[in-house]
């Protein structure tokens, strides 16, 4: 697989799909309500992204939207059964272990909401460094599985891959990024790129070398996403690791 992404169409059926989706949105709801009514730990990024930390996942907040929107959630299985079950699901697991050539388990899951009209962009980035300031060299061996709760185009921010930027390595990173963490976007050739468009259902796989990005979501209708980044099995879950953001200076 020289391009390093992996897309299944229409893995999950409608039923399935739906299922996920109401579970997402309780998810939802029940962390939202807990955040507002209960006792948060808060946290603000170099770039002034916010994060609370409540029920053992965390709420990045959008940045600009007008109110309160959700960004993401993680980790996010634990919270509903119906998210714990795709830990094991052999549609997932199946594929994955021959991405990333041995037997997988569990490193962190996500739970993406881009907005209808107010899901941000997300620029140029490899998930490695995040990976890398907590699991050391043992990131080069994590991928993640996005299961898209909606149809992905172009108008609703879908995902645009790099293919075969994952052999290599790490990429240099944006010096006027205040996180450390964001791809240099003048190393991208836009002339490489791929754009993942693909229905409700459908599984997007890649290796955390990968360099991507997500445009906004302008549109009417909500794109919503589950993300499992899996590991060789056996390792220690992202939660039981410490970020030490010092190990960025490894990195180019």
């Amino acid at each position: 697989m020289t391009s390093g992404y992996l897309v299944l169409p229409t893995l999950f059926s409608a039923t399935e799909i739906d299922g996920l989706r109401d579970a997402a949105e309780q998810v939802h709801a029940e962390v939202v309500s807990a955040a507002e009514s209960g006792q948060t730990k808060v946290t603000i990024w170099p770039d002034g992204h916010r994060l609370e930390e409540i029920r053992g996942t965390t709420i990045h907040w959008e940045p600009d939207a007008s109110g309160k929107a959700v960004r993401s959630l993680a980790p996010v299985a634990h919270l509903h059964p119906a998210l714990i079950a795709l830990w094991t699901e052999p549609r997932l697991t199946k594929p994955m272990a021959e991405l990333i050539g041995k037997q997988v388990g569990p490193f962190v899951s996500k739970l993406n909401f881009k907005r209808a009209g107010v899901g941000s962009e997300f620029a140029w980035h490899q998930d490695f460094p995040y990976w890398y300031c907590c699991a050391g060299d043992a990131a080069y061996e994590i991928a993640t599985a996005i299961v898209m709760l909606d149809d992905n185009t172009t108008a609703n921010g879908a995902m645009t891959l790099v293919p075969g930027s994952q052999r290599n390595g790490p990429a240099p990173r944006d010096p006027r990024d205040p996180t450390g963490l964001l791809v240099d976007p003048s190393t991208v050739d836009p002339s490489t790129t791929v754009t993942v468009t693909a229905p409700a259902g459908s599984v997007l796989m890649f290796p955390g070398l990968m360099v991507h990005r997500s445009a906004p979501n302008r549109t009417a209708s909500d794109r919503r996403s589950l993300l499992y980044c899996f590991q060789p099995a056996g390792r220690p879950e992202l939660s039981a690791l410490t970020c030490d953001a010092e190990k960025l200076r490894d990195l180019p």
